[in-house]
């Protein structure tokens, strides 16, 4: 029921995350039209048409750009992906999924007994990041407490390389949106020289269209990466901290065997 209703949550943010945008750049994308009785030299036409608003600059009919509308397909594709990403990342990298409660409390009651099998099958019982931490260091508690404190140490290094490398998409969307909006101003931008260049300074409307082809891909890729970033930081800097945090959990654990003998798996399984 709790998945079914982050899945949901989810897609409702994605849903709106991508019609936020176009619906404010809709916005800020208005028609460009001449002042009353003036007129407009145009090569293409006696009377000036309006540039038009966001969606007309994605895909203008009149003069189809389709590198254009395809870079734009990508640019919501990548921020789509942004927030699909940072969802993910945000549940997974919560207290209760990395080092669940009822975990710690099952562990700290077998080391109070002395159990370590128990503490062991508690573990394996309850899969995450902690168990992880915790069973690297029970299988080696036969071996001393140096050899336990170097595998905890490279148990959290492991989880935390695993978090980081899912981390990584956020940071991979994010640094991709400039470069897509840069990419689509070069764009506009040869579009516009192009026109000029072959005689259609006097028509406002396809030169608009082109330099909104421009600017509007770099507000676009800004969009994407300003959040994204900080978003990625933020998500970060929290799995830091609960890796630490389970660290020192896993050592305070720990502490205790310093003087407790483990039967062997025949003892255990005797006992049993």
């Amino acid at each position: 029921m709790k998945t079914l209703k982050k899945s949901l949550l989810a897609m409702t943010i994605l849903a709106g995350a991508c019609v936020a945008p176009v619906a404010a750049l809709s916005v800020m994308g208005q028609e460009l039209t001449t002042e009353d009785g003036k007129t407009v030299d145009s090569n293409a036409a006696s009377e000036t048409k309006s540039a038009g608003g966001f969606l007309r600059v994605i895909y203008n009919p009149d003069d189809p750009d389709i590198l254009g509308t395809v870079l734009w397909l990508v640019i919501f594709g990548d921020f789509a992906l942004s927030i699909y990403f940072a969802i993910d990342n945000y549940i997974l990298i919560s207290p209760e999924k990395l080092m669940p409660r009822r975990l710690i409390e099952k562990v700290q009651t077998a080391m109070g007994q002395g159990d370590i099998v128990a503490a062991m099958e508690a573990c394996r019982d309850t899969p995450s990041a902690m168990s992880n931490i915790l069973l690297a260091a029970f299988q080696h508690v036969e071996e001393g407490f140096d050899v336990i404190q170097e595998a905890v140490t490279a148990a959290s290094d492991l989880e935390q390389e695993q978090i980081q490398q899912r981390l990584n998409w956020i940071s991979v969307c994010g640094n991709l949106g400039p470069s897509l909006g840069l990419l689509g101003t070069v764009e506009g931008m040869i579009l516009t020289f192009a026109k000029l260049a072959s005689g259609g300074a006097g028509d406002a409307a396809a030169l608009a269209s082109s330099i909104g082809q421009a600017l509007y891909t770099t507000a676009g890729g800004l969009i994407i990466s300003i959040p994204a970033i900080t978003m990625f930081y933020s998500l970060r800097n929290k799995a830091n901290r609960l890796i630490l945090r389970m660290t020192a959990t896993t050592m305070e654990f720990l502490n205790g065997l310093r003087n407790v003998e483990v039967a062997g798996d025949e003892e255990a399984v005797a006992e049993a």
